[in-house]
C-alpha cells in the first residue's frame, strides 16, 4: 500500500523554487534587476582589480601628470601613479565601507527599534538617546569620533555605523507602534507566545519591507560621508587608494589634470546613483500604495 500523504520539498527544490520566485521579481521589476547588475559590475571590479592593474601604490616620477593616454587610460597623478588602477582599487574601499555599515546599522537599528516599539518602559529612554545622537549632524558626529577613534577603515565604518543607528532605529520602531496594534498580534499575546518568539515570527517579518529600503539609502550615506571624511583627511589613511583621498589630492591640480577629479568622482556618482535608484525601485516594488502616495 503506497502511502498518499503529500511529501516535503526537498532542500533543492526549495532552492529552486526560491530562485525561480527570485527571477519572476526581478523580471517584474527591470530597475531593480539592472541595479543590482551595476552593483555587481562594481563588485567584480573590486575583486579583480588587485589582480588585473598594477599596484595602486606605485610610482613613476617621470610619468607623472600624463594626460589620459593607451599607456595610462586614466592618465597620472602628480608622483606618476596610475589613476586607472588608483579609481577600480579604491572601488573596494567604498563598497566594503558600504556593506559593514549597512550590516552594523540594519542588526543594530533592528535591536533598538524592536525592543524600544515593543518594550513600553523601554521606549522613552531609548528613543530620548537617538534623539540625542541624531540632534547632531551625522558628517559632525563622523569627525568627532574620527578624531577620538584615528584614521582607518575600521574607525571609519564604526564613525559612520553610529550616526546612522538612530534612524533605523526610529524607522523601525515607527513600522512595531503599528504592527504591535494589529488582530494577529494580539492573537499571539492571548495564545501565551512569549515576547521574544513574537518579535521574531511576527514583528520582524513585517519591518522587514521599510528595512530593506532604508538599508539601500544607508549604503549610499556611507560611501558620500567615508569619500568626504577622507577628502578632509579624517578617513582613510592617504596611503589608501580611496576615491575620497584620490579627490583630496587631485584638487590641487585640478586645472591643469582634472582627470584627477574627474574618473573617482564619476566612480563615486555612479555606485551612489546606483544604489538609490536601486532603494526606490524597491520601495516601488514592496510597498507600491506608498509608491503612488509618493507620485501625486
Amino acid at each position: 500500500m503506497t502511502d498518499a500523504s503529500p511529501r516535503s520539498a526537498t532542500p533543492l527544490q526549495s532552492l529552486a523554487e526560491t530562485v525561480g520566485r527570485l527571477g519572476a521579481f526581478l523580471r517584474a521589476n527591470p530597475v531593480v534587476a539592472t541595479g543590482l547588475i551595476v552593483l555587481l559590475v562594481f563588485a567584480l571590479v573590486a575583486l579583480l582589480a588587485p589582480l588585473i592593474f598594477v599596484d595602486p601604490a606605485r610610482v613613476n616620477p617621470l610619468q607623472r601628470l600624463r594626460p589620459p593616454s593607451l599607456a595610462h587610460p586614466f592618465g597620472t597623478d602628480q608622483i606618476g601613479r596610475s589613476t586607472l588602477s588608483r579609481t577600480f582599487n579604491g572601488t573596494a574601499i567604498s563598497l566594503t565601507v558600504g556593506a559593514l555599515v549597512t550590516a552594523v546599522v540594519v542588526v543594530f537599528g533592528l535591536l533598538i527599534g524592536l525592543v524600544s516599539g515593543f518594550v513600553r518602559w523601554l521606549d522613552g529612554i531609548a528613543m530620548r538617546v537617538m534623539d540625542g545622537m541624531m540632534a547632531i549632524p551625522g558628517i559632525l558626529l563622523a569627525i568627532a569620533l574620527m578624531s577620538l577613534f584615528g584614521s582607518g577603515v575600521r574607525n571609519v565604518i564604526i564613525a559612520i555605523a553610529i550616526a546612522e543607528i538612530p534612524r533605523m532605529a526610529r524607522i523601525v520602531r515607527s513600522s512595531v507602534l503599528v504592527i504591535r496594534e494589529q488582530p494577529y498580534v494580539e492573537a499571539a499575546r492571548a495564545a501565551g507566545t512569549r515576547t521574544p518568539r513574537l518579535l521574531v515570527q511576527h514583528i520582524l517579518p513585517n519591518v522587514a519591507a521599510p528595512v530593506i529600503v532604508q538599508a539601500t539609502y544607508v549604503f549610499a550615506s556611507a560611501m558620500i560621508v567615508e569619500s568626504v571624511l577622507s577628502f578632509l583627511g579624517a578617513g582613510t589613511p592617504p596611503t589608501v587608494p580611496s576615491w575620497g583621498n584620490m579627490l583630496a589630492e587631485g584638487r590641487a591640480f585640478m586645472q591643469r589634470a582634472p582627470w584627477m577629479i574627474a574618473f573617482p568622482g564619476v566612480a563615486l556618482a555612479l555606485l551612489v546613483l546606483t544604489v538609490n535608484v536601486l532603494g526606490d525601485a524597491l520601495r516601488d516594488a514592496i510597498d507600491p500604495k506608498l509608491a503612488r502616495q509618493l507620485r501625486t
